[in-house]
């Protein structure tokens, strides 16, 4: 016979069965949660696999429809634009980003007149898919500079809020982008185009599988270390934060996405302003080969997404957003 005190409270009695348990819950995911990226390339009839990213394609215009269609029936609330430009469209200054007939704003005109407001569209704000040094800015001496660069973003925002972004995305990481972007806005009628601030972007090797998927891999010269931030640093992540929502900032990006779990939840903590996580490309690729590349174990993949809910994301961009459906079924 057991004898002994036993504590009045018992948690696990709340753990015992799974009514109880779903009960309690602290956290969950619904397609709500999900922004899907869709990688976009020239041609016709095209779906290119991305060789160091499992399941994940690269698209061409005429294969969009499909996706979206998909997309809005999962549920999603959003989707994120990247495009794989051709090595013959890129050069030192980027032009492309303001060619009104860019892979980007084709996309967005075609979206926009089949789908008007079903689903929402984010584009991301920086150079790096258009430039033949790989780098999101303008370079001089090896240096990418800021407020040169930021100038040439202005443009790209306002372009691509006219072809109809709903939420722009500058990740570029350059000082004092967000207020500029947010007066050109203003003075030019798009007050209610939406601003996503990649607020705290790492200098990450995480990025390897993405960099592939737009073609900057092999063009990128150094690193990004003197602009995207050190991932020794937590302090100046709010910092950087706080700056940014001074500036006008809707929502806020963390990037990466696993490793950072202790920056996302202290900028939630500290700013009780929508955060979005990304669940990048290595990430991903990372979590495919854990699984043995099969993606049938949903658990790990579940696992890995909750923490982002724990730690205070709104919202996570996930390579796995097209198939959340079979993952939370």
């Amino acid at each position: 016979m057991i004898t002994g005190k036993y504590p009045s409270l018992r948690l696990r009695r709340s753990r015992k069965n799974d009514w109880s348990r779903r009960l309690i819950e602290e956290n969950n995911l619904t397609p709500n949660d999900f922004v899907l990226p869709i990688f976009i390339t020239d041609g016709k009839n095209k779906k290119q696999p991305i060789k160091s990213m499992p399941n994940v394609y690269r698209h061409t215009l005429d294969k969009l429809p499909l996706i979206i269609d998909k997309a809005i029936k999962l549920g999603l609330p959003m989707v994120a634009l990247f495009p794989n430009e051709e090595k013959k469209k890129k050069n030192l200054l980027g032009t492309e980003a303001l060619n009104e007939n860019n892979l980007v704003c084709r996309a967005l005109r075609m979206i926009k007149k089949k789908y008007n407001d079903e689903i929402g569209i984010m584009c991301d704000v920086a150079l790096d898919p258009y430039t033949s040094h790989g780098h999101d800015g303008l370079i001089k001496d090896g240096y990418v500079l800021n407020d040169e660069t930021i100038e040439v973003l202005i443009n790209q925002s306002l372009l691509q809020a006219e072809m109809g972004c709903d939420i722009l995305a500058p990740s570029d990481m350059m000082d004092g982008r967000i207020g500029k972007i947010r007066k050109a806005l203003d003075k030019n009628g798009y007050n209610m185009t939406q601003i996503l601030s990649y607020a705290v972007k790492y200098a990450s090797s995480f990025y390897g599988p993405f960099r592939d998927a737009v073609g900057s891999k092999g063009l990128l010269k150094n690193n990004k270390k003197n602009y995207q931030m050190d991932f020794k640093n937590k302090d100046e992540a709010l910092r950087e934060v706080s700056l940014d929502i001074k500036e006008g900032a809707d929502i806020v990006m963390v990037k990466p996405g696993l490793p950072y779990l202790d920056i996302i939840k202290s900028v939630k903590e500290n700013f009780k302003i929508p955060v979005m996580a990304y669940q990048v490309s290595g990430e991903y690729s990372l979590l495919c080969n854990a699984i043995n590349k099969d993606l049938i174990n949903k658990n790990v993949i579940i696992e890995s997404l909750i923490s982002f809910k724990r730690a205070g994301a709104n919202a996570i961009v996930s390579y796995y957003a097209d198939r959340i459906d079979k993952i939370l079924k």
